[in-house]
């Protein structure tokens, strides 16, 4: 969270954060209500003070090395839905990032 918050602060130059929008993938190992809290804790005294947090929880997202198929699937069930590989290699879910900032 210490880095999001000093890359929102830094693009927002100067200007006060009313929101930051985060991406949270499930295989980030990140905890979101711990996110919000770290957040909570560490906006105060920077440009994010009383700032909202906005997090997009995503879906893993995987590419199927024999088929080309890039598919959306729940935490477990990994085989593509196209060939029923189970080779699929990660093409998202495990991403924690700044989406984007609102400034006043």
């Amino acid at each position: 969270m210490e880095t999001l918050l000093r890359d929102a602060v830094a693009a927002a130059g100067g200007e006060k954060i009313r929101a930051l929008k985060v991406r949270v993938g499930p295989l980030s190992g990140v905890v979101v209500d711990a996110l919000r809290f770290a957040f909570e804790s560490m906006a105060p005294g920077t440009a994010a003070e009383g700032a909202r947090l906005d997090v997009v929880e995503t879906r893993p997202e995987f590419r199927c090395p024999d088929c080309g198929c890039l598919y959306e699937t729940p935490v477990g069930a990994y085989r593509c839905p196209g060939c029923g590989s189970a080779r699929g290699e990660l093409a998202a879910g495990n991403e924690m990032e700044l989406e984007s900032i609102e400034v006043q």
